[in-house]
């Protein structure tokens, strides 16, 4: 649980994780088609894949973010037996909540937005296979992996093939799907 009102560099882990496989995965379930049947990536494409990723990022951010904050106001109004579970959202941290919430929602929709670019930016501007999205998505996806390792303490090598196993399976789906 959250103490509110300070967003440490931690605090923001989650939504930048999230917005960054988020991208990355969008890019992959919507491209992976046209990627791996010898399309060469567009930038407009990539344009209106990060668009989508930044969207849906933002909304469900937003919603998860302010929905657990403003529970936390609620719980917090219960146990110091307050007359309404509303009521310590009406003071300051109220606004607080609204800010925390939007700030982790400028970071996920951020890093949702430039992971779903820059792979397609790459495969739309480097010279190379039509699959250079699809590598350089899942190279990300494995820095990423051994990122979380290191900040959670975990296995690095776990996360990183983790991620890129997941990465690999949402290219399959992306497939099946044949949405670009």
């Amino acid at each position: 649980m959250r103490l509110l009102p300070s967003r440490s560099a931690e605090k923001l882990l989650l939504p930048f994780v999230l917005g960054v496989s988020d991208g990355i995965l969008n890019a992959l379930i919507l491209a992976a088609t046209s990627i791996l049947n010898g399309q060469r990536a567009q930038i407009q494409v990539g344009l209106r894949v990060a668009t989508v990723a930044l969207v849906t990022a933002v909304f469900t951010v937003y919603i998860a973010e302010y929905s657990e904050l403003r529970g936390q106001l609620a719980r917090a109004s219960r146990q110091l037996n307050l007359t309404s579970p509303g009521r310590l959202a009406a003071t300051r941290l109220g606004g607080v909540v609204i800010r925390e919430a939007g700030v982790a929602t400028a970071v996920a929709g951020l890093a949702s937005f430039f992971g779903a670019l820059i792979p397609l930016l790459i495969g739309a501007a480097v010279p190379g296979p039509s699959w250079l999205p699809l590598a350089v998505s899942l190279l990300i996806l494995g820095v990423l992996g051994t990122g979380i390792g290191t900040a959670v303490g975990g296995s690095r090598l776990r996360w990183s093939c983790a991620l890129v196993i997941g990465g690999v399976c949402v290219t399959a789906v992306g497939l099946q799907l044949r949405i670009l």
